[in-house]
C-alpha cells in the first residue's frame, strides 16, 4: 500500500520539484491551491517510482490526481488502484486534461471512462495579451483602463506581508457585500484566502495591491504552476470602484515575470457572470478537465 502523508507547508519543495518540471498547466497543481484548500479535501501525497501522487476526498469519496513525473505510468496507476481497493473504493481521478488522457490511453488503453466537466475547465491566457491588451478584441478593456486612470488617483504596489491586514479587511468587506455566510462555496473560498494571506511568504506567493486615494481598492495573488504557466488564484476588488477588477488584472499581468508564457485564471464553476468575464479576456486555451473512472 502506498504510504501517503498529509500535505503541509514544509512540503513545498517536494511538490514543486515535480510540478515545475512538468508541462501540466491545470490550476489544481499549484502548491498554494493544494495547501490552502487542504482543510476541505484532506489532501495527502506520496512519491512513488519517480512520480508525485496526490489523493484527497471529494464529496466524501476518495479521489486522486493524475500522477506527475516520469517513468512507468501504468505501474503507478495500478498502485493507485490497489491503494483504492485497500480503502474499499474504486480508482477515481480528477482534473485529467487532454494530454493526461492521452498518456493514460497510451499506457492503459480502454481501461478508463473519461467524463469532461465544462464548469471546471481552466481559462489560460497568453501573458502578453493580458499585459498589453492590444488589438481590436481588447478595445473595451483599454477603454476601462483609460477611464480608470482619468477618474481615480491610484497606485499599484507589489503585495508584501506588510499589506496582509489591508487585504484581509477588503476580503471581509467583499464577503459581507456578497453574502458569503449564506453560500458554502464562498465560505470555503474565504477560509482558503485567509490561510493563503496569513502564510503568504511560506507558500511562495506573489501578488499586487491597488489603492485609490490611499485606500485599498483591490488585491490579487498567485504563484507558478509549471515552468511556463503562472496561476492567478485570487482577485478581489471593491465593487464600488468602477474598473478596479480590470485595473488590478492589467497591472498584475504586467508584473508577472516574462519567463511565463501563460497565465491560468482558473475555472468559472458554472457561474454565468464569471464565465462571461473570463471569456471577455479571450483565453488562448480553455483547458478541459475530465473525471477518469476505472472500468470495473
Amino acid at each position: 500500500m502506498i504510504s501517503f502523508k498529509d500535505l503541509t507547508l514544509e512540503d513545498k519543495e517536494t511538490i514543486i520539484k515535480y510540478t515545475m518540471n512538468s508541462d501540466r498547466r491545470n490550476c489544481d497543481l499549484s502548491f498554494s491551491n493544494l495547501c490552502s484548500w487542504r482543510f476541505l479535501y484532506d489532501t495527502q501525497f506520496a512519491e512513488v517510482d519517480g512520480f508525485l501522487v496526490l489523493k484527497f476526498r471529494a464529496n466524501e469519496k476518495l479521489a486522486h490526481m493524475m500522477p506527475i513525473g516520469k517513468g512507468d505510468l501504468k505501474k503507478v496507476v495500478e498502485d493507485l488502484e490497489a491503494n483504492a481497493l485497500e480503502e474499499h473504493e474504486e480508482l477515481w481521478m480528477l482534473g485529467v486534461t487532454p494530454d493526461m488522457k492521452e498518456e493514460i490511453e497510451k499506457s492503459m488503453p480502454g481501461k478508463f471512462i473519461f467524463t469532461p466537466n465544462r464548469d471546471f475547465s481552466d481559462y489560460i491566457y497568453l501573458r502578453t495579451d493580458l499585459a498589453t491588451l492590444s488589438g481590436k478584441k481588447y478595445q473595451s478593456k483599454r477603454n476601462h483602463i483609460n477611464k480608470f486612470k482619468k477618474t481615480y488617483n491610484y497606485e499599484y504596489v507589489d503585495l508584501t506581508p506588510d499589506h496582509i491586514q489591508e487585504c484581509l479587511r477588503l476580503e471581509a468587506v467583499w464577503c459581507k457585500q456578497n453574502g458569503c455566510e449564506e453560500q458554502e462555496g464562498m465560505l470555503n473560498e474565504n477560509r482558503a484566502i485567509i490561510y493563503a494571506l496569513t502564510h503568504f511568504e511560506k507558500l511562495g506567493l506573489t501578488g499586487g495591491l491597488l489603492r485609490v486615494d490611499g485606500k485599498i481598492a483591490a488585491f490579487t495573488f498567485g504563484m507558478p504552476i509549471s515552468h511556463d504557466t503562472f496561476g492567478v488564484h485570487v482577485e478581489k476588488a471593491d465593487i464600488n470602484i468602477d474598473g478596479a477588477y480590470t485595473m488590478i488584472n492589467y497591472e498584475f499581468a504586467n508584473h508577472i515575470p516574462e519567463q511565463y508564457t501563460y497565465i491560468n485564471r482558473e475555472e468559472d464553476l458554472g457561474i454565468e457572470g464569471l464565465r462571461k468575464a473570463k471569456l471577455s479576456y479571450h483565453p488562448a486555451i480553455i483547458l478541459e478537465k475530465n473525471e477518469a473512472c476505472l472500468i470495473s
